[in-house]
C-alpha cells in the first residue's frame, strides 16, 4: 500500500508541473513521469533494473507508432498545393482570434490553399503585411478526430535567408536546409500580436532589419510554399532521412525512422 501511495504521488507531481506554463517546469514533470515508471517498477520487481526498465518504456514507446504506421507510409514527391475553401475557423482552437488580430494587425488576406498528406489536412490562410515585408500563415490541420490551429510568421532577407517564428506544437519531421532560421514559441503562446511581437525581436537578434527584407508576391506565395516542400524533400534525400519508393514517392530510411524516434522523444519532454 505504501509503494502504491507514493508512487500516485509522484505522478500527482509530475501532472501538476507538466500543466506549468514554463518550460523548465513542463520539463521537470516529464522527468516526474520517468521517476514514477522507475518507482512503480522498482516495487514492481524488487530490483533497480526493474526500475530501469520502466523508464526504457517510455524512450521505447514511439517505436509502436513507427512501426506500425510510419514504416509503411509512401509519401509524393510532387506536392502541390490547391486551391481550396477553408473549413469553419470556428471549429479550430483558437483560429477565430487569430483571424480578428490579423485583421487589427492591418495584414491583407491574400489566399487560401491546402494540401492532404498522410491522412492529415491542412488548411493555409495567408496574410501579406507589405509595409513591414512579413508573410503570416494560418494553418487549421485535421487528422482522424483532431483539429488544431497555429502561425508562422515569414520574413525573407536579401540572401535568401528565411527567418520564421511559429507556435506549431511538435518537432519537425523532416530537416531543413540551413537557410532557414527557425524561433519555436510555446504552443500556449497563441495569441497573435505575442507571435509578432516575438518575431520582430526574432529578427533583431539576428541582425536583420526592415530594408533588409525581399518583398513577398501575392501571386507567388503558393509556388514559393511548393517550392519549400520541394526543396525540403531534396535536401532529406541528400541526408538519407528518406529515400525514393517508386512511383513519384519516398518513404523514410531506417535512418529517417531513428530521426524520428528522436523528435517524437523531444515532444514527449517538451510538450510545446
Amino acid at each position: 500500500m505504501r509503494a502504491t501511495l507514493i508512487v500516485i504521488g509522484i505522478l500527482l507531481i509530475a501532472i501538476a508541473l507538466r500543466t506549468a506554463k514554463r518550460a523548465w517546469v513542463r520539463k521537470l514533470g516529464a522527468v516526474g513521469f520517468l521517476v514514477a515508471s522507475y518507482a512503480a517498477c522498482f516495487f514492481l520487481f524488487g530490483t533497480w533494473w526493474g526500475g530501469m526498465l520502466g523508464i526504457l518504456l517510455w524512450l521505447f514507446l514511439p517505436w509502436v507508432e513507427i512501426f506500425t504506421r510510419i514504416r509503411t507510409m509512401r509519401l509524393p514527391m510532387d506536392h502541390r498545393m490547391q486551391h481550396t475553401s477553408v473549413p469553419n475557423p470556428a471549429f479550430f482552437p483558437n483560429a477565430p482570434q487569430c483571424l480578428k488580430a490579423l485583421d487589427e494587425a492591418e495584414f491583407e488576406h491574400s489566399s487560401d490553399c491546402g494540401w492532404h498528406w498522410s491522412g492529415i489536412k491542412q488548411y493555409c490562410c495567408m496574410f501579406l503585411d507589405p509595409s513591414h515585408k512579413t508573410l503570416a500563415i494560418l494553418s487549421l490541420c485535421e487528422q482522424s478526430d483532431v483539429v488544431f490551429s497555429f502561425v508562422s510568421i515569414s520574413s525573407v532577407s536579401s540572401d535568401g535567408t528565411i527567418f520564421r517564428t511559429t507556435n506549431y506544437p511538435f518537432a519537425p519531421t523532416l530537416k531543413y536546409p540551413k537557410k532557414y532560421r527557425w524561433n519555436h514559441v510555446p504552443c500556449s503562446r497563441h495569441c497573435f500580436r505575442q507571435i509578432l511581437a516575438s518575431h520582430e525581436q526574432f529578427l533583431q537578434q539576428q541582425g536583420s532589419h526592415e530594408k533588409d527584407l525581399q518583398s513577398f508576391d501575392p501571386d507567388l506565395l503558393e509556388d514559393m510554399t511548393e517550392e519549400e516542400m520541394h526543396e525540403m524533400i531534396e535536401h532529406n534525400l541528400d541526408h538519407g532521412i528518406i529515400e525514393f519508393a517508386g512511383d513519384g514517392f519516398f518513404s523514410y530510411s531506417t535512418k529517417g525512422l531513428f530521426y524520428l524516434w528522436g523528435q517524437f522523444i523531444k515532444d514527449m519532454v517538451r510538450l510545446c
